[in-house]
């Protein structure tokens, strides 16, 4: 058994990593507080305002500038949900602009290869830290570890949906959606 840490305490060592960081997500939905409000955008059909992603665009374009990486495995059931396509189309692009690899990986593939649903971040290859939800997406907590078996599972799954998915802007293009307007991608090379 790993350590147990609430939110705030998991945030605050969430830095504590060398050279890579990796995040796998299975839930089709989260209900993140700093979400609320731009998902009822996205829901009204209006545009984003990008200040709600600054925080996280400076965690990535820090973890860049050190030299790390940071990617990110997004499960997805199909047809999309109302909340993935705001994920993908109104949170991931700006992820993206800052530098995070975020790819998208169909449920229906991750079934096939077996992929649990286990919501965790991997760090350095050596710790991971398994992300507990309530029913409703609430994050409730973070078991932190450094045990080989777990942390050696977690790479494997890594490795695996990592290989199988697709970066998200070819994925947006495979279902016919676009990033919000707010988002300027044409800059971006064809991804």
């Amino acid at each position: 058994m790993g350590t147990i840490m609430n939110p705030e305490e998991f945030r605050e060592i969430f830095d504590d990593f060398q050279h890579r960081v990796f995040r796998l997500e299975t839930l089709d939905f989260y209900d993140a507080e700093n979400e609320r409000a731009p998902l009822e955008r996205f829901r009204a059909g209006l545009p984003q305002d990008l200040a709600w992603r600054e925080r996280w665009r400076g965690k990535v374009e820090a973890i860049k500038i050190r030299g790390a990486s940071i990617s990110r495995v997004h499960i997805v059931s199909e047809p999309l949900s109302t909340y993935a396509k705001f994920e993908m189309t109104c949170a991931y692009p700006a992820n993206v602009g800052a530098g995070e690899d975020v790819r998208v990986l169909p449920r229906a593939i991750a079934d096939e290869l077996g992929v649990p649903n286990e919501d965790y971040w991997l760090f350095d290859d050596d710790r991971s830290a398994a992300m507990a939800y309530d029913d409703e997406g609430r994050w409730r907590h973070v078991e932190m570890t450094d045990d080989p078996t777990t942390v050696r599972r977690h790479v494997r799954w890594r490795d695996i949906t990592s290989a199988e998915s697709v970066p998200l802007f070819d994925y947006l293009k495979s279902v016919g959606l676009e990033p919000d307007s707010a988002y300027d991608v044409s800059t971006k090379e064809d991804r």
